[in-house]
C-alpha cells in the first residue's frame, strides 16, 4: 500500500467539458493509508442537508488550487461530509500550500466502496459502511463520500458513481 497514493483517476474522457466520465476500476475495496496529505478545506451552506452554494465554493477551491499548481489531475478526490443539516465540509486533494485557502492533512487507513445511484441515497450508504466497518472490528472514526460527478454531468453519462471513504 503507497502511502498518499490514489486509485488512478482516469480523466481522458470528458464529454461535458466540466467533470470526467468517472471510471471505478481501482476504486472499489482500495485501501488508502495517508501520513499528514494535503487537503485545501472548504465548507458549503445547507438547508436540511441540501447545499446551497457548492458551485461557487468549489469554482473558487479549484480555481486557487489550479493556480498554486497543486492539483495532479490523475490523484483527484474530494472528500465531502455533512458537519450539520446546515453546513459541509470538502477536502480538496493537493500536492501542497494554496495561498487564500484553509489547508489540512488527514492519516490514518481507509477503505473505499463504489456506490453508484441518486444523491438521496447517501444516508442509506452512510448506514451501510458503519455496519461494514464493524463487522469488519474496526468502527468507523469518520465517513466522507467522493462524488465524482456534478448532477449535470450524471445526467450526461447516465451513471452517478459515489465512492465511499471510510476511516477507521
Amino acid at each position: 500500500m503507497d502511502t498518499n497514493r490514489l486509485p488512478l483517476f482516469d480523466d481522458s474522457v470528458n464529454l461535458t467539458g466540466c467533470c470526467a466520465r468517472f471510471n471505478p476500476e481501482g476504486w472499489e475495496g482500495a485501501e488508502l493509508h495517508f501520513e499528514d496529505k494535503p487537503f485545501l478545506r472548504a465548507t458549503t451552506h445547507s438547508i436540511a442537508h441540501l447545499p446551497l452554494d457548492m458551485g461557487p465554493v468549489f469554482t473558487r477551491a479549484l480555481g486557487h488550487a489550479t493556480k498554486a499548481g497543486a492539483l495532479d489531475p490523475h490523484q483527484s478526490l474530494v472528500l465531502s461530509r455533512d458537519l450539520s443539516a446546515f453546513r459541509g465540509e470538502h477536502l480538496f486533494a493537493v500536492t501542497g500550500p494554496v495561498p487564500d485557502e484553509e489547508m489540512t492533512t488527514l492519516s490514518g487507513d481507509f477503505t473505499t466502496r463504489v456506490f453508484e445511484g441518486p444523491y438521496s441515497e447517501v444516508r442509506h450508504w452512510h448506514r451501510q459502511l458503519e455496519e461494514e466497518a464493524a463487522a469488519r472490528g474496526h468502527p468507523a472514526r469518520a465517513i466522507w463520500f467522493y462524488y465524482t460527478t456534478c448532477p449535470n454531468c450524471a445526467k450526461v453519462y447516465g451513471k452517478n458513481y459515489v465512492i465511499g471513504v471510510t476511516q477507521s
